[in-house]
């Protein structure tokens, strides 16, 4: 087998699958050294800088560098290949020895190059998997997904109202609804709500001063609602890389400036996390007993947070599906609109197309 001195993979990675990394992998295996290629395109939904992100996290061993790229996809144009080469070389403009493909256009990419082409698994029987195919069934196509692919195509669904209104039985039964369709959705992951666990810590740091307090003895300062909320977006995106293409989140890192205000009662000292979720499911208070586990004291506040939660959603202009009614009617309300958001699919865009 021979062995090359400076190699190159070549493609655009969107999003990177299973049959990306065994052609790179191999490459690897073969050359001194290797440069993978990231060409985007505007018209892609996936920012170059991600998947060059992704990239080298899959390979830490290799030189991963980014392009954009883009020129019309004409296989039969030598002025547009002339036009691709130009933004190739730009790239990488050392010499290189090898160029390894599984595409029918590497014999001319290696020889613009002034390279042998190594095809790898140019019949996909390694890993039947393909972008485009990724692309439209990502659900179908989870298992060739990498953890930092599988967080960002997870439709992310937050669970949120007022307190004692049924948001973690309603995100964990929703959780287990969806595990409970096997395959791909065993792996359905539940974020739990930190802000609770910090709060925990607090209420427990206060009876160690003073053994008896109870919840109206502990107090918050402004600084650590961002922190909070930088928790709960870090566990999210954690659960993200490792479930099913659903992912359940009691609260989120916007429900922290709602919980900000009911305690302070002025606006969050910082700007929220960047969105990342996808539904927000608002939990009605009317018709849910108040329940206090020791964290809880605002049973009259119940219906002004409800009201904040509505309107801060519909400010924000987030996709928004509000549950009532008995637990079971919630679930299948709920269910519902997971069901139409995961039928959307990806919502990645189409790249170039080819001119024939």
């Amino acid at each position: 087998m021979s062995r090359h001195g400076h190699g190159l993979v070549l493609g655009k990675f969107y999003p990177p699958h299973a049959g990306h990394h065994h052609l790179v992998r191999t490459a690897a295996e073969r050359c001194e050294r290797l440069t993978v290629l990231v060409c985007a395109a505007s018209v892609e939904s996936v920012p170059l800088a991600d998947r060059v992100a992704w990239m080298r996290e899959a390979h830490p061993g290799v030189r991963v560098v980014g392009a954009v790229d883009d020129h019309p996809v004409d296989l039969l144009d030598p002025a547009v290949w002339d036009a691709h080469m130009a933004v190739f070389t730009g790239a990488v403009p050392e010499p290189v020895d090898a160029v390894f493909s599984s595409e029918a256009y590497g014999d001319e990419l290696a020889r613009r190059f002034g390279a042998a082409h190594v095809p790898v698994d140019p019949d996909r029987t390694a890993y039947p998997v393909s972008g485009t195919a990724v692309r439209k069934d990502p659900v179908g196509n989870w298992a060739f997904l990498s953890a930092p692919v599988r967080a960002a195509l997870t439709r992310r669904v937050v669970v949120l109202g007022a307190e004692s209104t049924g948001t973690t039985t309603l995100a964990r039964a929703l959780a287990d609804h969806y595990r409970a369709r096997g395959g791909v959705w065993a792996d359905t992951g539940y974020v739990a709500e930190y802000g609770r666990e910090y709060s925990e810590r607090k209420l427990a740091e206060v009876r160690a001063a003073r053994p008896g307090a109870d919840w109206s003895e502990v107090a918050f300062a402004s600084a650590e609602f961002p922190v909070i909320a930088r928790e709960q977006a870090a566990r999210e995106q954690a659960a993200a890389r490792a479930g099913s293409p659903v992912l359940f989140c009691d609260t989120d890192a916007f429900a922290t400036t709602i919980w900000h205000e009911r305690y302070l009662g002025g606006a969050y000292p910082a700007e929220p996390e960047p969105r990342t979720q996808h539904l927000w499911i608002l939990t009605d208070h009317t018709g849910v007993p108040f329940e206090d586990d020791g964290l809880r004291d605002g049973e009259h506040l119940r219906p002004w947070m409800t009201r904040r939660f509505r309107a801060e959603l519909a400010r924000t202009g987030r996709r928004t599906v509000e549950v009532t009614g008995p637990h079971e009617h919630r679930l299948a309300t709920a269910a519902a609109a997971v069901d139409a958001l995961l039928a959307e699919g990806s919502g990645l865009a189409d790249p170039l197309p080819e001119r024939r």
